[in-house]
């Protein structure tokens, strides 16, 4: 998981499929953050950053209770404690310093869950500068929360009414508009997924969360390192970011997507939003719909270096439906007081489901990281769980 060179490929994916008009943005990017990355002084204010006002590190924390009834031991690496309760906003603040570096005016973003949205949103205001968020309007419907919480921040969030009404509209609709205002906005991709560099520079910004999490277990296991690294997959940030920590070493790398989101496990090679990399697809070659009850899952594809870790085989990946989720999410409330992100919960419902066979034995090690907190996904817990307020 090093740098992919000047053409962005991992293997036989990634690369930069895009309308010419927007090639030299892409270029402008790549030649930025390739800068900017080599500076201490970049990467120095952004480690101020994490520290100061998204709380890093985010701690590792032993699932006693859920560990003794499966017969594993189980770590969380809590990015759900995280400023803005995901992941995302590690990979935001990044961009939006490089975008300022830039001289950008304004951002643009894609949203599915909503939480890439509202990182994007605070480091807008953070950092003052304007932010427009494309969301699909079924998410919108169902992320009432994220959205709340975007428009507070001062962001616009734009409906997007075409297609499925969901993650991959929103990230279509965004790169529309970024064709026509590349000059002054900066596009601030959500995960491994589009042209060079995104894949590779978002995954370097999540790198964090695997960098902390070996540290962690160095200090928690002792062998150190764990039997198992799962995370959940949608476009694959965070499971890239955590994966990029242990990929030389021994531990088997376990990504969990959606059944209804299956690019790595159900996927075919083809091309979309600028990258060539597994997507669902028809008989046609058509790039079909996804559906997961998690809307951070609920894409038809996986970033291309996950593709490509798939290929060698050095990631496995997997799926949970949506009832496990669901499930997983409860029995982790339960069990260790922690409300999970319905996407975290589909990584919890394959440990649960493996704990104990062959995919998962007995004794092993297991390190998860909880991309991000459940409360955006309250509404529908009480929807589908029976659990009423």
């Amino acid at each position: 998981m090093r740098d992919p060179g000047p053409a962005g490929r991992f293997g036989g994916f990634g690369g930069r499929w895009v309308p010419e008009s927007l090639v030299p943005a892409c270029q402008d990017v790549a030649e930025a953050f390739a800068e900017a990355w080599g500076e201490p002084g970049f990467r120095g204010s952004l480690t101020r950053l994490l520290a100061v006002h998204v709380g890093r590190p985010t701690p590792v924390t032993p699932a006693v209770r859920l560990s003794a009834e499966l017969g594993v031991t189980v770590l969380l690496k809590r990015e759900d404690l995280a400023h803005t309760g995901s992941h995302k906003i590690n990979n935001v603040l990044g961009q939006v310093l490089l975008a300022r570096r830039m001289g950008k005016r304004r951002l643009i973003a894609e949203t599915g869950a909503g939480m890439h949205g509202v990182a994007t949103a605070t480091a807008g205001a953070l950092l003052g500068l304007p932010v427009m968020v494309f969301m699909g309007e079924r998410d919108i419907e169902r992320q009432a929360h994220n959205v709340f919480r975007m428009r507070l921040l001062g962001a616009e969030v734009v409906p997007v009414r075409a297609g499925s009404r969901t993650l991959k509209d929103a990230t279509s609709e965004a790169m529309r508009h970024w064709v026509g205002a590349a000059d002054e906005a900066y596009y601030c991709m959500g995960s491994v997924t589009g042209p060079h560099p995104y894949p590779w520079m978002v995954r370097e910004f999540q790198r964090i969360i695997g960098e902390e999490a070996r540290a962690q277990c160095a200090a928690e296991l002792p062998t150190g390192i764990p039997d198992y690294v799962v995370a959940c997959v949608g476009g694959g940030s965070n499971a890239a970011g955590t994966f990029a920590g242990f990929a030389d070493t021994g531990a088997r790398l376990v990504g969990v997507e959606a059944v209804g989101g299956a690019g790595a496990t159900g996927g075919e090679v083809g091309i979309l939003h600028g990258t060539r990399s597994l997507f669902l697809q028809d008989a046609h070659g058509q790039v079909r719909e996804a559906h997961s009850i998690a809307a951070g899952l609920d894409y038809p594809g996986v970033g291309p270096e996950h593709a490509h870790l798939r290929d060698i085989g050095r990631a496995r990946y997997v799926t949970s439906g949506d009832d496990d989720a669901m499930a997983a999410a409860v029995r982790l409330a339960r069990t260790e007081g922690i409300v999970p992100a319905l996407e975290s919960a589909h990584a919890v419902a394959w440990v649960l489901r493996a704990a104990g066979s062959d995919e998962l034995p007995g004794g092993s090690t297991v390190l998860l990281t909880l991309s991000g907190r459940g409360d955006k996904d309250v509404t529908t817990l009480m929807t589908r769980t029976g659990v009423t307020a």
